[in-house]
């Protein structure tokens, strides 16, 4: 990550805003309505749009305490695989506390770091109205926020609506337990799992145990999931024994 790619939001919050809202001033992607696959069969077909839908919230969380680096990790991922196959930049929204991605980390999950802005606040408040904001500036390619407690369902539904006319990619990383109904579409659990080994014993690959917790008008289902970043692809490293029942449906 750049130093001059970071903008930072105390005491000066609003003059951050403004140079945030500067930043994003870039032509309007041609965004339509799609949706962004895992490549996955029996993962996509579980979604009603065969992928994460652009333009609605998507709800992550660690598995578990202590997990929080691997749902940090999963959606990088997410993020990098959406900018291999669209231009612009994304943006990062950090409150203070979570740890600040860097540029050796992103470059090890396939991200250019010349394509995330990063932006840090103090609360949670200040995460959500600048993932707002940039919703509504129009000119990135996925936004995604970190938060230090659970996703109100007031807020929930401000930053779908302000994500449905330019179809980015939209996540909200927040902590494990707090789980109320918040208009999400889909809601991910993510816990990390032992990556994957070369012949010599080096690591190679990341894993991560990936539950879909919720889905709007789709299934549930649990996965092994590793990540090639080189290819920006997700593949199926093992097909976990317990899987939702098929019918269940669950709803945001």
């Amino acid at each position: 990550m750049r130093s001059e790619d970071v903008v930072h939001a105390g005491a000066g919050r609003e003059e951050a805003l403004v140079a945030l809202r500067a930043r994003l001033q870039a032509p309007a992607l041609n965004s339509v309505a799609g949706a962004l696959p895992f490549g996955i069969a029996d993962l996509d077909e579980r979604l009603p749009t065969r992928g994460l839908a652009l333009g609605s919230l998507h709800e992550i969380a660690p598995g578990a305490e202590g997990a929080e680096a691997a749902a940090l990790g999963f959606t990088l991922a997410l993020v990098a695989r959406h900018l291999a196959a669209k231009p612009g930049e994304a943006l990062l929204v950090v409150a203070r506390g979570h740890p600040i991605p860097y540029g050796h980390g992103l470059a090890d999950l396939g991200l250019d770091p010349g394509r995330l802005l990063l932006f840090e606040v103090e609360t949670d408040t200040e995460v959500y109205r600048a993932v707002e904001e940039a919703l509504r500036a129009d000119g990135l390619a996925a936004v995604a926020g970190l938060v230090d407690a659970g996703l109100p369902l007031k807020q929930g539904r401000r930053l779908t609506l302000a994500a449905e006319r330019t179809n980015p990619l939209l996540l909200i990383l927040r902590p494990p337990g707090l789980d109320e109904a918040n208009g999400a579409a889909t809601r991910w659990r993510i816990e990390a799992a032992e990556a994957a080994r070369d012949r010599f014993g080096a690591l190679t690959r990341p894993r991560w145990r990936v539950r879909l917790d919720r889905c709007r008008n789709g299934r549930n289902g649990d996965w092994l999931l590793e990540w090639d970043n080189a290819a920006h692809r997700f593949d199926l490293a093992k097909t976990l024994a317990r899987h939702a029942p098929a019918a269940r449906a669950g709803h945001g």
